[in-house]
């Protein structure tokens, strides 16, 4: 699964891997499926998209300043990662990162995208603990913010809701303005 977004953006959006009936059946992240609802909303709404989301990589919709990475390339069995996969697929999380000379921010949706995130970076997990809404500071000084993954069950369950979520982003274009 491709990035999707800015090649000059400062922040990334890192996912877990491609969802099977949204990134994997449409070829754009979070396209298709219940969390690209409000994901995609949300960079509308503070700015870091442009255009129409209407669930369709067709719909001319484009990102500013944002850019949507995965943890894990291809769709994982049951949704759910092995960390064989993880392994894996981290070296090509880091050349795309690597990409992007602008970066200074990343929102990991997920454990899995927080732990992939901080072993790329050497950071031990004892020391970067996945939080909703925390922070953290990577060795070459960017920033990791938490957040629960925007998918249909997190949403459901009321662990994560728009307010929440939007905070996360909020927090991330303060830290840019200040």
């Amino acid at each position: 699964m491709p990035a999707f977004g800015d090649p000059d953006a400062w922040l990334a959006i890192v996912g877990l891997a491609p969802g099977k009936h949204g990134a994997n059946r449409t070829g754009r992240p979070f396209t298709g499926d219940f969390a690209g609802e409000l994901l995609y909303s949300t960079l509308l709404k503070f700015g870091l998209a442009e255009g129409e989301y209407r669930a369709d990589p067709a719909d001319g919709l484009r990102l500013k300043g944002a850019i949507i990475l995965n943890a894990v390339k291809c769709l994982p069995p049951q949704n759910k990662t092995l960390p064989s996969e993880e392994t894996n697929c981290r070296p090509f999380l880091m050349e795309a990162i690597a990409g992007l000379p602008h970066l200074t921010t990343f929102i990991a949706l997920g454990k899995v995208a927080h732990d992939s995130l901080c072993r790329s970076f050497g950071v031990p997990l004892s020391r970067a603990k996945f939080a909703h809404g925390t922070e953290h500071r990577l060795p070459d000084g960017k920033r990791l913010i938490d957040s629960y993954h925007c998918s249909r069950y997190n949403q459901n369950t009321r662990r994560l809701d728009a307010a929440m979520f939007e905070a996360v982003f909020e927090r991330a274009l303060a830290l840019i303005d200040g």
